[in-house]
C-alpha cells in the first residue's frame, strides 16, 4: 500500500473528544502493519468541555483541531484539507467527540447531522470505493455516509443500536474482540470501548479493524 491512511479525530478525551486509547491503539497498529497515516480534525469549537476527573462541564471553550493535536504530537491537519486521492483509506476512532463535535448524535440520535467537512471527506471515500473504518460510537454515522441499509455495529447496547437502526443502518450485534464488515460498502466497524473493559480488550477488535481496512485497501 503506497498511500497513507487518513485518521479523523474529534478532540482529546473520551467524554468530549476522541477516545485517546482507541486513537493510540489505531495508530500503533497502523505502524505495526507498516502503514503510514495522517491525522485530521475539524477546525471548530467543541460542543462543551468536560472535566475528566469529576465528569462535570467546565465554563470554557476549546477547539477540536487544537485539542486533537495533543494526541498525535501536533502532526495534524484541518479535515477541510483532506483530499481523498491522497489516501488509501480512512479510520475514525470513537469517543463522545464523534457524537458531540463531529455530529450531534448525542443529542439528536437518528436525526443527527454530521459536521460538513467531516461528512464531505467521508462521503468522498465512500464514493471512491475506498475502505472506511469506524470504531466505538462512530458507526452511528454510517447511514449518513453510505445511505440506508449499510451494515455496522456499536456492540450490543440496545438503546444505541435502536438509534443506529432508526437512522437507516442495519445494526449487527458484535463482541468486543470482533468486527462487522459491509463488503459492498467496504465499511469495517468494531465496538471498542462501547464494550471494552481494558486496553487489551479494546485492542483485539481495533487490531482486526485496522488489519481488515488495510487488506481492503
Amino acid at each position: 500500500m503506497s498511500k497513507p491512511v487518513a485518521v479523523i479525530l474529534s478532540g482529546c478525551g473520551v467524554f468530549d473528544g476522541a477516545e485517546i486509547n482507541e486513537t493510540v491503539l489505531t495508530l500503533l497498529r497502523l505502524e505495526q502493519q507498516g502503514a503510514t497515516y495522517q491525522c485530521f480534525a475539524p477546525n471548530v469549537a467543541q460542543h462543551h468541555v468536560i472535566n475528566h476527573l469529576n465528569g462535570e462541564a467546565m465554563a470554557e471553550t476549546r477547539n477540536v483541531l487544537v485539542e486533537a493535536a495533543r494526541i498525535c504530537r501536533g502532526a495534524i491537519r484541518d479535515v477541510a484539507e483532506l483530499a481523498v486521492d491522497d489516501f488509501a483509506a480512512v479510520i475514525l476512532p470513537g469517543g463522545f467527540g464523534v457524537a458531540k463535535n463531529l455530529s450531534n448524535f448525542a443529542f439528536a440520535g437518528a436525526d443527527c447531522t454530521v459536521q460538513a467537512d467531516v461528512l464531505a471527506a467521508l462521503k468522498a471515500f465512500a464514493a471512491a470505493g475506498k475502505p472506511v473504518g469506524l470504531e466505538c460510537i462512530a458507526p452511528a454515522l454510517a447511514a449518513k455516509i453510505f445511505g440506508p441499509g449499510v451494515r455496522c455495529t456499536i456492540g450490543n447496547d440496545a438503546d444505541t443500536a435502536a438509534a443506529v437502526t432508526a437512522s437507516g443502518a442495519h445494526h449487527q450485534s458484535c463482541v468486543v474482540s470482533d468486527i462487522v464488515e459491509d463488503s459492498q460498502c467496504k465499511l469495517v466497524t468494531t465496538p471498542a470501548y462501547m464494550l471494552a473493559g481494558s486496553l487489551v480488550e479494546a485492542a483485539q477488535g481495533i487490531n482486526k479493524l485496522v488489519d481488515r481496512v488495510l487488506a481492503l485497501a
